[in-house]
């Protein structure tokens, strides 16, 4: 059955979700009020990680003792603005109960494993039916520590990780001189997940992937959703910030952190909240890894990509619309410098850029992604928090198959609505 399909939101998921739909041999019109893969985007901005083992949600057991710190320290990995605590703390207190357990944790890692395996492949194939093959690379990401003692204290999440099937390499000493001969000598100890891969323009590629879908006769309209016109159980249409409607019997909402108020219109209160994370681009870098690498020690992920040196990382718990706190990116640039002291420092300001963006999360890091509660046409596609874009081309084919009434490829009731009710 052929239907007409509004995607709201032209990120990764929405993207992927334009593209597997018009496979399946719908309509699709896709509705971004901004530019594909521009820089308003969560996107556009992220580390370029697909990783396919980030399986654990960012609480853990334990956090709770740390939450003085966050609101102490508004430069820490992760901070909370006190202005805006009073309506941040219901979901900061689902957030530390859904990692507050090793059980829990595990039942999360059960849940997301289906949904990020195979990622890269799957970008790979994605990457050239756009025509950009060259934006993914599958060799592998990195994590590295001063020494062996850093990962021995993360422990618990890398048993998980190879509780449901996920392995490592062990890299240590001179083998990591060897294969990352710019990296400070204090990191001595790395695993390498070999499945895993990297993106090198998240911007170009969520752009490009829009392009194809385009190309293969989706409609994109340069307007924002403001609301779901249904009678009863039935989509009629999708209200429009331009003041038109525009009718369609499906709609997919894949658009981020302002996804909740049209999930509620749908039967579903989502609590949503943008973890706001910073990155640094050094352009023209003449050292950095040769992998995608987290530093243990610095809380952030460096990756060279196709414009420039990029370290990324950082939670801060504001509003959507509060300033930007950059001397939170300044730390990650100059974390950035100390880890790789080949590079300049000062490195020339005039080839700095720093970027903030909004995560959409859910207090327990996994995604939205199955039918509305009032209407089975309405699919969520949100919330994907830390794992968006790894996610994003298995999230676009349950999608199709969600609308095309066939079985999703995976287990979806952990990623229910109701879970929050």
């Amino acid at each position: 059955m052929t239907r007409h399909v509004a995607v709201i939101g032209a990120g990764v998921e929405g993207a992927a979700s334009a593209i597997e739909l018009l496979r399946a041999g719908h309509r699709v019109t896709i509705l971004e009020p901004g530019t594909p893969g521009g820089e308003q985007a969560a996107s556009f901005g992220n580390a370029g990680w697909l990783s396919s083992h980030s399986v654990l949600p960012p609480s853990a057991p334990g956090l709770w003792r740390k939450v003085p710190g966050f609101l102490s320290d508004p430069l820490g990995p992760l901070a909370v603005r006190w202005g805006y605590l009073p309506r941040a703390l219901p979901w900061l207190l689902r957030y530390l109960a859904a990692g507050s357990t090793e059980e829990k944790l595990l039942r999360i890692a059960r849940a997301l494993r289906p949904l990020l395996k195979d990622s890269a492949v799957l970008h790979t194939h994605l990457a050239g039916e756009a025509g950009v093959p060259e934006l993914i690379e599958h060799r592998g990401l990195m994590n590295a520590w001063h020494s062996r003692a850093g990962f021995e204290a993360e422990a618990m999440g890398w048993r998980i990780r190879r509780q449901v099937g996920i392995a490592w390499r062990e890299i240590e000493g001179e083998a990591l001189r060897e294969i990352e001969p710019d990296l400070d000598p204090a990191y001595t100890f790395a695993v390498l997940v070999e499945e895993a891969g990297r993106c090198l323009s998240p911007g170009r590629y969520v752009a490009a992937l829009v392009a194809h879908a385009q190309a293969q006769g989706a409609a994109l309209r340069k307007v924002a959703a403001t609301g779901l016109r249904l009678e009863g159980r039935v989509l009629r249409g999708v209200a429009l910030s331009d003041g038109t409607v525009l009718e369609c019997d499906a709609a997919v909402i894949a658009c981020g952190i302002r996804s909740a108020p049209l999930a509620a219109q749908a039967g579903d209160r989502v609590p949503l909240q943008t973890e706001r994370g910073y990155h640094v681009m050094l352009r023209g870098a003449n050292a950095g890894p040769r992998h995608s690498i987290s530093l243990g020690a610095a809380k952030m992920v460096v990756n060279p990509m196709a414009d420039g040196l990029r370290a990324a990382g950082q939670v801060e718990i504001a509003a959507l619309d509060a300033p930007p706190n950059w001397k939170r990116a300044e730390i990650l640039r100059d974390h950035l410098l100390r880890s790789f002291p080949g590079l300049p420092d000062p490195f020339p300001a005039d080839r700095v850029s720093m970027w903030l963006g909004n995560r959409p999360s859910t207090p327990d890091g996994m995604p939205v992604l199955a039918p509305s509660s009032r209407c089975a046409d309405v699919i969520h596609a949100f919330g994907h928090g830390h794992v968006g874009l790894v996610a994003g081309p298995r999230t676009g084919r349950i999608v199709s198959q969600l609308l095309s009434g066939q079985a999703p490829e995976i287990d979806i009731a952990p990623f229910s609505p109701t879970r929050f009710r």
